[in-house]
């Protein structure tokens, strides 16, 4: 079966899901999307109020700056996959809760599978302690660093660009700078791998 038959099937299955009490309250599932034979992924924890109403990930202030980011390091939004844990809008934007994720987790692995990355960017604390574990530690101290995810897929934790409009700080060692510099070593891993 092709690459793009078996997408559309996980795209399908992410609507019609009602796995856990988030699809009842959505208005639109936000599967994901990009380059589905990119070997880089970046995955958030969920989608909010825009994503919800475009069924579209990161097209809020969040994926604005997602985007800026990107091309402040040469990387289109267009050549990278971009997903949540969960593909449903968790009420009032709240974090998700552990059953939510659980839920999805098929969805995701699914499409990690499918698309088999080489490199993810986990975006945020809650993205970075579900794919790695709780225990991992806190963002801030994870942030930047690469480790070992399963079938040879390189992870780093960075910070989620939410965090970085709550702290819009370009100086020297704020959370803004701290991005900017892991997004280059992501990029070198990135072009690596062209």
């Amino acid at each position: 079966m092709d690459c793009e038959k078996l997408y559309a099937d996980i795209i399908k299955e992410v609507d019609e899901c009602r796995a856990c009490p988030l699809g009842a309250t959505r208005k639109n599932s936000v599967p994901g999307e990009g380059n589905i034979k990119s070997p880089l992924m970046f995955i958030g924890e969920g989608p909010g109020a825009d994503e919800d109403d475009q069924g579209r990930p990161f097209v809020g202030r969040a994926g604005q700056l997602l985007t800026k980011i990107l091309e402040s390091v040469n990387i289109s939004r267009g050549e990278v996959y971009i997903t949540n844990v969960v593909k449903c809008r968790p009420p009032n934007n709240r974090v998700p809760q552990a059953q939510e994720a659980e839920a999805c987790k098929r969805h995701l692995f699914k499409q990690i599978e499918l698309i088999k990355p080489r490199l993810i960017g986990a975006l945020g604390s809650t993205a970075s302690k579900f794919l790695l574990g709780e225990d991992i530690g806190a963002i801030s101290k994870i942030r930047g660093n690469w480790y070992d995810f399963k079938d040879g897929i390189k992870l780093m934790p960075l910070f989620h660009p939410s965090y970085l409009l709550r702290n819009p700080s370009k100086e020297i060692g704020s959370p803004k700078y701290q991005m900017w510099c892991d997004m280059k070593k992501l990029k070198e891993a990135y072009e690596a791998l062209k």
